[in-house]
């Protein structure tokens, strides 16, 4: 059942792998709605532990590792610190992230493996897995790819196919070949642990029917699990890269990075104490409050994408379950997709809006990113992100609506009002409605925040907007300033008390733009518990000239971004293009046939009703001759003028377009389809020949 009055929060957000930059993906799927979450509860008086990190072991470390030619640790070290202070710098409120390669993980996680060995709870199995016998090892399921049994994609990994998002065995896969040789595995047999998922489906059952209140993408996809029938999946792995098992006589294995992984939020809160108190100590209350604490004292709310649902409502608790002492998941709000500009989202053909970069050509654009991933979060289901929408949204919903409700607000206050609150005077029917709307919006918020439905919060927060700029449309304050400043006293009061407000309420979404209304309000230390107060602003205190929370972003600002993107997604089409193989062998009597010259292009123009051609005179030493050549789309006729290019002289004539072609130019062909002209190194002069 899920907890009502908890008397602390554990929040964590995915450990994601440290194997490359985080993208726009990422941040919809968890980390954003996360922040919010915490941002809220934080505002709301609550004691919060917010945790995440990186995940720094399993196969896709390693195979970026051999990609860069770098070792592991090299590799979750630069990304480490690449993703950190890109979440910093969105503003992303984590009290730690820690990282899986520190000390206190391995212990942690070592301890917590040893004390399940103890009781006996893993089943020891000698099982025949893939082996690589060209590369020598054993390979991780991330090491194998093959055609996926549900959608037939051929590259299916051998955990997961990302095409359909089906959960793999490597066995099940068909066609398998190791990504390390390229070779099709053998078969070969290992010893490891495995976590009897099967013995405990009952305990796992209960708790997963207790939460009928998660999301229906969350319990619905627990239940196909469980309706499948659970089986005991392997805590052990045959790799170098990870955590050594703690067990005699276990040589070249480690924990399965899923076993410790999310021991990663746990060994996180240590991590955090020690840097705050140089101790671990009391990390305990955080995830075990103790058998004489009040139940329900500390609640675990989970934050993930939909991919990792099995691991955090299925696996993680039966580990925690098995170990005895810790609190459970009250809530996994895991999102759905983003996808991008029609296309899913995906690293591997860099089709990806990339954190890092976009904080770098949109600086100061963190709330604006903030605010479209929220208003588009894909709660429910896959949702998409364009740059048009992500123009329209900042353009007519922050810089029209909200931005400007602010700017007029404030800029009026400091004409009308001498730059402080007024007091107001009299109220009249249409004031008591705002008044009453103010009081009523932090309630129906918090509401939504609490429920994770934090699209549903943000449009609220924007009705909230909406209502001042309505209340100042319908007061017209900028008339009644002529026959009643006393009455413009009432409007502008009431219009900055919904300033205030929106402030608080919107500062979990917009932290940064928060930030500067209540620079400009003078106020601080205010919280949600303030909210919709009337007199939360007092009479008399300053309010400072107001500069523009949003810019317009031009139609060039966006172009740019979207051929970034073609360019990014072509130049990775083009890295995978092969050389052509060699054509079939030829004699040197047939070489030796062709005659090929060098030659200055004398003149050229186009070719009149086609796209292609070029008509060029071209001067070969002996004589002047005309070729028409197909080069139009890559060349304008005034750039080729006066080059040295190469020139097949004894090529029979042919008539293009009702004119004769004498020869051909040669020229290559790159691996984006350009040409280029080939040329001698040095002047060599007209007729000389190539040899």
């Amino acid at each position: 059942m899920p907890i009502s009055n908890p008397k602390r929060y554990t929040v964590t957000a995915a450990l994601i792998y440290a194997n490359g930059p985080i993208h726009i993906g990422h941040l919809a799927g968890c980390y954003v709605p996360a922040d919010i979450y915490v941002r809220y509860l934080r505002s709301s008086g609550k004691e919060v532990a917010f945790i995440s990190g990186t995940d720094e072991h399993g196969v896709p470390i390693t195979i970026r590792a051999k990609k860069e030619g770098l070792t592991p640790q090299q590799v979750v070290d630069k990304y480490y610190e690449q993703i950190d202070a890109s979440f910093k710098a969105l503003g992303v409120s984590f009290d730690v992230y820690s990282r899986t390669s520190k000390p206190v993980h391995h212990e942690t996680s070592r301890e917590i493996f040893r004390d399940l060995y103890d009781k006996k709870v893993f089943v020891e199995e000698t099982t025949e897995q893939y082996y690589d016998e060209t590369a020598q090892q054993f390979l991780a399921d991330r090491y194998i790819v093959g055609t996926c049994p549900v959608c037939a994609n051929p590259n299916a990994y051998g955990d997961q196919c990302e095409r359909c998002g089906s959960t793999l065995s490597p066995l099940e896969l068909k066609d398998p070949r190791s990504t390390l040789s390229g070779s099709k595995p053998v078969l070969k047999a290992t010893k490891n642990w495995y976590l009897p998922l099967d013995k405990m489906q009952p305990d796992i059952e209960a708790y997963v029917n207790g939460h009928s209140e998660w999301k229906t993408n969350v319990f619905g996809q627990c239940q196909s699990w469980l309706k499948d029938g659970l089986k005991p999946r392997a805590m052990t792995r045959d790799l170098d890269w990870g955590i050594k098992v703690p067990v005699e006589d276990t040589d070249g294995k480690v924990l399965y990075v899923w076993f410790e992984a999310p021991i990663g939020y746990i060994s996180a809160t240590k991590d955090w104490l020690i840097q705050k108190n140089g101790s671990e100590e009391g990390w305990q209350k955080w995830w075990q409050p103790g058998k004489d604490a009040a139940e329900g004292e500390t609640k675990l709310v989970h934050f993930i994408g939909k991919d990792n649902i099995v691991f955090h409502c299925i696996i993680f608790p039966a580990m925690l379950m098995a170990e005895g002492n810790y609190i459970l998941a009250d809530n996994v709000p895991a999102n759905e997709f983003m996808n991008l500009e029609g296309d899913k989202i995906s690293t591997s053909r860099n089709w990806a809006v990339w954190l890092h970069e976009y904080l770098e050509e949109l600086p100061d654009k963190q709330d604006v990113l903030r605010y479209v991933l929220t208003a588009n979060a894909p709660e429910t289901k896959d949702s998409e992100f364009t740059w048009k929408d992500f123009q329209t949204r900042n353009n007519s919903e922050l810089v029209g609506i909200y931005g400007n409700f602010i700017n007029r607000a404030v800029v009026l206050t400091q004409k009308f009002c001498d730059g402080k609150v007024p007091q107001r005077g009299e109220l009249q029917e249409i004031d008591q409605a705002a008044l009453a709307d103010l009081a009523a919006f932090p309630g129906k918020i918090a509401e939504s925040m609490e429920n994770y439905r934090f699209r549903e919060a943000l449009s609220l927060i924007m009705d909230l907007a909406r209502t001042g700029n309505k209340y100042l449309a319908d007061t017209q304050p900028w008339h009644a300033i002529k026959t009643d400043p006393g009455r413009v006293n009432t409007i502008l009061n009431i219009a900055l008390q919904i300033s205030a407000t929106l402030s608080i309420v919107s500062e979990p979404v917009l932290p940064f733009t928060a930030a500067k209304i209540q620079d400009q309000l003078s106020i601080s230390g205010k919280n949600w518990q303030d909210a919709g107060d009337a007199d939360l602003l007092a009479v008399g205190q300053p309010v400072l000239e107001g500069k523009l929370l949003f810019e317009k972003i031009e139609d060039s600002v966006i172009e740019k971004q979207v051929q970034k993107l073609h360019d990014a997604k072509r130049l990775n089409e083009l890295e995978g293009k092969t050389v052509a193989p060699v054509k079939a062998e030829i004699q040197f009597d047939d070489f030796a046939k062709m005659d090929i010259r060098i030659a200055t292009i004398l003149e050229a123009e186009n070719v009149p009703k086609s796209k292609k051609l070029l008509k060029l005179l071209i001067d070969i030493g002996s004589e002047q001759r005309t070729v028409l050549s197909g080069i139009s789309e890559h060349f304008k006729a005034e750039e080729v003028i006066g080059k040295k290019v190469l020139y097949l002289a004894n090529l029979a004539p042919r008539k293009m377009m009702g004119m004769e072609s004498h020869g051909m130019i040669l020229m290559a062909e790159d691996r984006d389809g350009s040409l280029a002209f080939m040329q001698p190194g040095k002047d060599v002069w007209n007729g000389g020949t190539v040899n």
